[in-house]
């Protein structure tokens, strides 16, 4: 079933009733096609692949890799102190040596990033220890659950079962996010909660959109004024809580949470002015915008301050000090050092721009001019060459980043031309977790290709999307209108005679997508080694380095 059997609704013009069938619920929120249990089981199967990838041979390497030595040790203190605690020298080898090693120095330790994706990597090594598999398997843990998101958000957003299970196949096949779920660093944390709010809020979409227009037909027997029906969102609760969570892992999740919020005020509008609702605009903003601020950004906030508990509740914090005797004024005592602490960490992040042989702009992350060695060693005599390599590069699977590219210019394209709301949808994730990065480039701020790995969900759904229009539309009756919208029949409706043609047209883009599907499979599989820590031949190594800029 190809996505433009579920094709995408113009919200921009308004509907006519020549141009639909059936009701307006059907209209403003048509069905997915397809079976629901293929939906599920497709998406379970996807899943499990990604999870074999993710936890085969996860502590390996028993080494602490790239930024682990920060926050693998600042999870353990979450664990004992509730903040970040100071470590004796030598603290990762002697975790690697005993997970029960005592690492601990005298007093507090001031850390850059919020607590919310250490309370993460800490789960873990509650379950498991201080090991590598322990401060790693949460990752890992996120990295398969993201997979199995993006297949129920891609199937949603195209109606398709067969698109859904292909965006969840290429995510787990990106060797970015394969690298990155296999490591206790944060930005894999960033990107599953900014999937997991997106989907909350698709969701949204499509259930708002039915009590919408169930609303708007109930109105013709006892009119709404001019501004429409007031609508619960209940969805958009969880995405608050969601984004809350990436905010609480990076800072970066702010832009996110205005993108999101700026993007389902336009939902709204767009579903009222396609619903016939006499002040579309009017209504989305008195009737919805303020919920939308509390549901997103107030929960968001107060999702925030709550990761935060242990600095506020125990004493020792780095500026905390000592705490109130009556625990229920602890939250108003810390309001102030909270803020210091905050002011501090914006010190930190706007003077960053210490040199790192890693370090690359956001200009050259779409092209991987500069990815990164997260572990690198040349083991003796177990490869059978004079030299062996074995390496953890951090790097996004080439023909799935570089074919993203082209797909992300053509929903430019959609977006403007067709008012596909998918395209748009798309490309402002792509644009949150992009964007925001070029001013501090400027000003020659540390940053490294990881940093877009939040991105990189909404890089495949772009390229799904074009993948869908690329297969076409199946041959449709002319009477069989649903799930059309606005969008004028002659572009989704085979002419009479034409059902042949379609039929090729379908068989010919099945094939391309199915074909560059299998390109990033076997992209990936010969990259594998490099970013799984095989060890291999220095010859084998030298063969997967396409670009000098990649040592």
């Amino acid at each position: 079933m190809a996505m433009t059997d579920y094709a995408p609704a113009d919200e921009i013009q308004e509907p006519r009733e020549g141009r639909r069938g059936g009701s307006l619920r059907e209209w403003l929120s048509p069905p997915t096609p397809g079976s629901a249990l293929a939906g599920w089981l497709g998406a379970l199967l996807v899943t499990a692949f990604a999870g074999f990838l993710r936890f085969d041979r996860l502590a390996n390497p028993h080494a602490v890799v790239f930024d682990e030595t920060y926050y693998a040790k600042d999870a353990l203190a979450l664990l004992n102190f509730g903040w970040e605690h100071s470590t004796v020298k030598d603290a990762d080898k002697l975790l690697l040596a005993d997970k029960n090693a005592d690492i601990w120095a005298d007093g507090p330790s001031f850390v850059a990033h919020p607590p919310g994706g250490k309370w993460m990597i800490a789960i873990g090594e509650w379950m498991f220890g201080a090991t590598p598999f322990g401060w790693r398997f949460v990752p890992a843990l996120v990295g398969t659950l993201s997979v199995l998101i993006l297949c129920r958000v891609a199937r949603r957003m195209t109606g398709s079962t067969l698109l859904g299970c292909a965006a969840g196949l290429l995510l787990a096949l990106d060797g970015l996010m394969f690298v990155t779920s296999r490591a206790a660093l944060l930005d894999i944390f960033v990107m599953f909660w900014v999937l997991a709010g997106f989907a909350c809020l698709v969701i949204d979409r499509d259930v708002s959109r039915r009590r919408l227009a169930d609303a708007v037909e109930r109105a013709h027997a006892a009119p709404a004024g001019p501004f429409g029906p007031f609508i619960v969102h209940w969805w958009r609760i969880p995405a608050g809580v969601c984004l809350g969570m990436a905010l609480a892992t990076k800072w970066t999740g702010l832009y996110y949470i205005a993108a999101f919020g700026l993007m389902v005020v336009l939902w709204d509008y767009g579903a009222r002015r396609a619903a016939r609702v006499q002040r579309p605009f009017g209504g989305a903003l008195l009737l919805e915008a303020g919920p939308a601020f509390v549901q997103i950004v107030v929960v968001a906030v107060i999702t925030y301050l709550a990761t935060w508990w242990g600095w506020i509740f125990k004493p020792g914090g780095w500026g905390r000090g000592e705490v109130a005797g009556f625990a229920p004024l602890r939250p108003f005592e810390a309001l102030s050092p909270l803020w210091k602490y905050h002011r501090e960490m914006w010190k930190f992040h706007t003077g960053l721009d210490a040199k790192h042989p890693y370090q690359s702009w956001p200009w050259d992350w779409p092209i991987l001019h500069r990815p990164v060695a997260f572990f690198y060693s040349e083991p003796k005599g177990q490869c059978g060459a004079a030299k062996c390599s074995r390496e953890i590069l951090g790097i996004g699977t080439p023909v799935l980043w570089w074919g993203a590219l082209l797909a992300l210019v053509i929903c430019v394209g959609l977006w403007a031309v067709l008012r596909d709301w998918r395209a748009g949808a798309i490309l402002l994730g792509v644009v949150a977790g992009w964007a925001p990065w070029f001013v501090p480039a400027f000003s020659d701020r540390t940053m490294f290709l990881f940093y877009a790995t939040p991105m990189v969900p909404f890089m495949v759904l772009g390229v799904v999307l074009v993948l869908g229009y690329l297969i076409g539309p199946a041959p449709r009756r002319a009477d069989d209108l649903s799930g059309l919208g606005s969008v004028p029949l002659s572009k989704y409706l085979p002419e009479p005679g034409s059902s042949a043609a379609v039929g090729t047209r379908r068989i010919v883009g099945a094939a391309a997508a199915g074909a560059f599907v299998l390109l990033v499979l076997v992209n990936f599989a010969y990259f594998y080694p490099i970013l799984a820590a095989k060890i291999i031949t220095y010859e084998q190594w030298q063969d997967r380095i396409w670009f000098r800029s990649w040592i």
